[in-house]
């Protein structure tokens, strides 16, 4: 049998009661860890909670800048704001982003340009950031979103300002353009300043004024629900826009400039002497800037880069050439300034020049030579053997000292990036480029631009505005003042001359100036077609620099103008009035039979503009008689191509073609 135990009521109680206390303990302590919980949070973290919690029903937003405008100098308006609206997507809101594309394409239209865009933004915007889609869609486009938009969570369509050029092409190279925003502007903007803006200037001076353009951004805190669609707006701080630019530039004179040109390659600068302003600036051809500001087609990228005249190419400031004959008055100034030469001092031109010692020769244009000339002799006829000779007495080391004055071989500081700098010849820069050393035929084919000299048609532009200014240098300049506001005062930009006058001896420049008035008005000038019916004195001179060397010193007398315009670039350079210079003007044709000829007709359009404008507050200058009934009726001589030039002596770079 077993033996049946007996119950311990009593033993069993007190257990329970133990037990009982232990857990009633355990219950209190942990009641009292989630009160001390419930109080860490709600007290002394309250203010953290209610930010956290607020942030997911309030958002920042960024409102990003308006940017300046621009302005020639009379107030036209070169580059404006306008309303639009592009489609943007927050990708964090979308769960399946090639469905949503592909649906969303039967309602928009998205070609591969707006994909191939949209991608890049991706890749370099975070996942909870608006990224543009489509810019600049069209009313019918917003009508068939809005009736769409549910389907489509984390899609919208935004309101913003785009960018436009009312004149287009006649600017495209100064004013440029802004586009939009990639991966490697990312790292080099700000992002806190840049926070919500989509564009960011390109070229010219929308890119030089970058800093100035733009502003700074504002933002607005909004109230959204929980698929994250703005509700309301709950406060706003305005941005503050980007200050306007007022040009230089006069846009009736750049687009005669232009149409000047009819359709030709080349370029043109025109420059007020007196304080370095830029009055006109040409590329041609040209380009629509309007194409750029919201994604280029690929098409119309290809069309503009497959272009034999490549319009992209900005002649005025980076294309390089010889400049021939025009730095022919600036040779003669070195010499009378090192006092090599004396005004009246004559060189005998018999047609052919030697080298002492040398029986290679280097020819004038005019067969048997121009006779015995003095210095503005030389000028008026472009006679090659005063300065052949010239050159050789003084040396290059003395003509690269004295011409770097006048900024060749070296930009010239205007407001644009990327300028060229072009070439001064020099025993210092062909040592850094070749190990053969400097010749005495080089020396020589320098005095008249020839061999290895290379300048832009700014820098010339440039040279020729320093001399009309008796030698007072003045850095060119494209914004002269900036306005914060449409209500606001202009606010000149300072730009003091960059150096004491150049020219030691007043009467060296009346003497070159002299030379350069017969260029227009003496009977064997080159240019004397052009002083018709101009009723102030011009200066000038033609250049005719050769795009091939020589393989004959025959005399191309049979050959036509075309054939002479496929081997030369023509030049032709001026400033007026004479007496008291106000515009500075230097226009090149890639292709041109002759300076005078080809491109003297595209300066005197360019000042017959001018003089529209400020013929009625000319001062200090003289004005010439009105032509009478006989000799309106008596025309004058055609222009007789004697600019031509020699070729070097051996195979040397002879510019560039961009």
């Amino acid at each position: 049998m077993k033996r049946r135990s007996i119950k311990d009521a009593r033993g069993e109680g007190a257990l329970f009661r133990r037990r009982a206390l232990v857990g009633f303990a355990l219950i209190v302590v942990s009641l009292g860890l989630l009160m001390a919980r419930f109080a860490y949070l709600q007290v002394v973290r309250h203010d953290e909670f209610v930010t956290r919690s607020q942030n997911n029903r309030v958002k920042p937003r960024a409102i990003p800048p308006a940017r300046g405008l621009i302005y020639d100098r009379n107030g036209v308006l070169l580059a404006d704001n306008v309303p639009a609206f592009r489609l943007e997507v927050v990708p964090e809101q979308v769960k399946d982003m090639p469905a949503l594309l592909a649906q969303l394409g039967r309602v928009v239209p998205l070609d591969h340009d707006d994909l191939d865009a949209f991608a890049k933004q991706l890749k370099q915007n975070r996942r909870f950031e608006s990224v543009p889609l489509k810019m600049h869609l069209t009313e019918d486009e917003i009508d068939r979103f809005a009736v769409n938009r549910w389907r489509f969570p984390g899609v919208d369509v935004v309101p913003y300002l785009t960018r436009r050029y009312p004149l287009g092409e006649a600017f495209a190279h100064v004013v440029g353009y802004v586009g939009r925003i990639d991966a490697d502007d990312v790292d080099r903007l700000d992002p806190v300043r840049y926070k919500g803006t989509s564009h960011v200037g390109r070229s010219g001076v929308e890119r030089s004024y970058e800093n100035t353009l733009h502003g700074q951004p504002g933002y607005e805190l909004v109230e959204v629900n929980a698929d994250g669609r703005t509700q309301r707006v709950l406060e706003t701080h305005a941005p503050t826009p980007g200050s306007n630019l007022y040009l230089s530039i006069d846009s009736r004179l750049q687009r005669a400039a232009e149409a000047a040109f009819e359709g030709r390659p080349g370029a043109a600068v025109a420059i007020d002497p007196r304080n370095g302003q830029v009055l006109a600036m040409v590329s041609v051809p040209t380009f629509d800037p309007n194409l750029f500001v919201n994604g280029i087609s690929q098409v119309d990228y290809s069309a503009l880069t497959h272009n034999p005249d490549k319009p992209l190419y900005n002649r005025a400031l980076r294309g390089v050439y010889p400049p021939g004959s025009t730095v022919k008055p600036l040779v003669g100034l070195a010499g009378l300034e090192t006092g090599f030469r004396k005004p009246q001092d004559t060189v005998f031109s018999n047609g052919v020049f030697y080298i002492p010692g040398q029986s290679r020769g280097y020819r004038d244009d005019v067969r048997g030579g121009s006779g015995r000339v003095n210095l503005m002799q030389a000028i008026e006829q472009s006679v090659n053997t005063y300065f052949y000779k010239l050159a050789l007495d003084m040396g290059i080391d003395r003509l690269s000292n004295y011409m770097a004055k006048f900024s060749f071989g070296r930009p010239t500081g205007i407001d644009l990036i990327g300028e060229a700098s072009g070439v001064l010849p020099s025993r210092a820069w062909k040592a850094a480029h070749s190990r053969e050393p400097w010749y005495p035929g080089e020396t020589v084919i320098a005095g008249i631009g020839q061999g290895y000299w290379a300048v832009t048609p700014l820098q010339l532009a440039h040279a020729i505005a320093t001399f009309a200014g008796h030698g007072i240098p003045y850095e060119p300049r494209l914004v002269m003042a900036t306005q914060q506001g449409m209500d606001a005062p202009r606010k000149p930009l300072p730009n003091p001359p960059s150096g004491p006058s150049v020219i030691a001896n007043p009467a060296d420049w009346d003497a070159v100036n002299q030379g350069m008035q017969m260029v227009i008005y003496g009977a064997k000038g080159t240019g004397r077609a052009l002083s018709a019916g101009f009723p102030y004195l011009m200066a000038g001179k033609s250049g005719t620099a050769e795009r091939f060397s020589r393989t004959t010193s025959a005399y191309d007398t049979n050959r036509n103008t075309a054939y002479l315009a496929s081997r030369h670039r023509a030049w032709f350079v001026a400033y007026a009035p004479a007496d008291n210079p106000q515009i500075a003007v230097a226009v090149l044709l890639e292709s041109g039979a002759w300076g005078a000829s080809a491109s003297g007709p595209i300066v005197r359009k360019i000042l017959d503009v001018w003089l529209a404008e400020q013929g009625s507050v000319l001062a200090g200058a003289t004005r010439l008689p009105a032509p009478t009934a006989a000799t309106a009726r008596t025309p004058l001589p055609a222009t007789t191509p004697t600019d031509d030039e020699e070729t070097p002596v051996a195979p040397l770079p002879q510019g560039d073609t961009p």
